[in-house]
């Protein structure tokens, strides 16, 4: 199998994730974790990095992060290596602690989308099935198929929310008095906006309505991060994609950029597939080829669904969001739709930029 392909961006912003092998505990007891705390504090003292969110949870820990050194491999294998030995000697054990290498997404760090990153982070302690949010739950609701939750069931996620002491959102919420030196809260604030009293309780509004209302748009940017290789604007990932060189040992993992591409290379595809032009069913009602392009469009383009909806021929985002989450709904009913989709996810994968 080979290595993922690292992208070390100066001042770039990062999703980062780590797994215990085999899915065991990474973190035991109060000192396990409050350790873990004091490495990412030398951490961002030692290489310069930025640290605006994380959440520990049991197993596994996501972090939000900046680097304007460049240096996050080597910031993170600190981290791990630092982690690891230090339990192991407190375990008796030995042995890798965490499972493979850490995983990394590149974020967009203009807009929204380092945003939409911290929240999806902070909701971790309440994705789980006994809150109503496991994976099949979270792709019901973001496919608009799931009722609203029950106010019983709003509260217990809030609380879970609120509780969970190994987060950064209790200091983004205002629940803890001050956040420490080393978690940078106010680049994040400021992207929310101060409509309220205070930018804590501007944050507070804006994650915790969402688990009032439904997760739906968080769940669909949760599915969307954890499969792809960069999250954000199309000049964001052509600027990434145009520093990406590699050996041929590496070729899987830069093939892994060229599958996000530009939406007039999707279209393409659609049209030769329905043997009609775009412009023919654009806007043709119910016309599965519209629904199709918008679907592999939003899973591989890397664009917002406002960008979507203008490269589409001048769609509202409403209506772009509807086509996806339609396509997402016939796909588990229609076998002869899915196996044409995952054709054409066959032919954008070997289109070379």
């Amino acid at each position: 199998m080979s290595r993922p392909l690292r992208i070390n961006v100066k001042d770039g912003w990062y999703h980062v994730m780590a797994r215990g092998l085999e899915r065991r505990t990474v973190f035991e007891g109060e000192r396990e974790h409050t350790h873990f705390l004091a490495l990412l504090e030398k951490m961002v003292e030692r290489y310069g990095l930025r640290l605006h969110a994380y959440v520990l949870m049991g197993n596994y820990y996501h972090l939000l992060v900046q680097t304007p050194h460049a240096n996050l491999s080597q910031a993170m294998q600190w981290l791990n290596v630092s982690y690891g030995v230090w339990v192991n000697r407190r375990r008796n054990r030995a042995g890798p602690l965490f499972q493979g290498r850490f995983k990394s997404v590149p974020v967009d760090g203009s807009g929204s989308w380092a945003l939409q990153a911290s929240v999806y982070l902070h909701l971790n302690p309440v994705r789980v099935k006994g809150l109503g949010l496991d994976k099949r739950e979270r792709k019901a609701e973001g496919m608009g198929i799931a009722p609203p939750p029950s106010p019983k069931l709003v509260e217990a996620r809030l609380a879970a929310l609120r509780a969970h002491p190994w987060s950064s959102y209790p200091n983004y919420a205002g629940y803890r008095a001050r956040p420490p030196a080393w978690l940078t809260c106010e680049t994040l604030w400021q992207r929310v906006g101060q409509s309220e009293q205070s930018p804590q309780a501007s944050y507070r509004r804006y994650v915790e309505d969402a688990l009032q209302t439904g997760v739906g748009e968080i769940a669909t940017f949760g599915e969307r991060l954890q499969g792809a290789v960069a999250i954000g604007s199309e000049r964001f990932l052509e600027r990434l994609r145009q520093g990406v060189h590699g050996k041929r040992s590496m070729q899987p993992a830069v093939r892994a950029w060229q599958r996000l591409l530009p939406f007039a290379r999707v279209v393409a595809c659609v049209e030769e597939a329905k043997g009609e032009s775009w412009e023919s069913f654009r806007d043709r009602r119910a016309d599965w080829g519209r629904d199709v392009a918008l679907y592999l469009g939003w899973r591989h383009c890397g664009r917002t669904l406002p960008e979507l909806a203008t490269a589409a021929g001048g769609m509202t985002a409403e209506a772009v969001s509807k086509a996806v989450r339609r396509m997402e709904h016939r796909l588990l009913q229609d076998r002869t739709l899915a196996k044409t989709v995952s054709h054409l996810e066959v032919a954008l994968s070997n289109v070379r930029t």
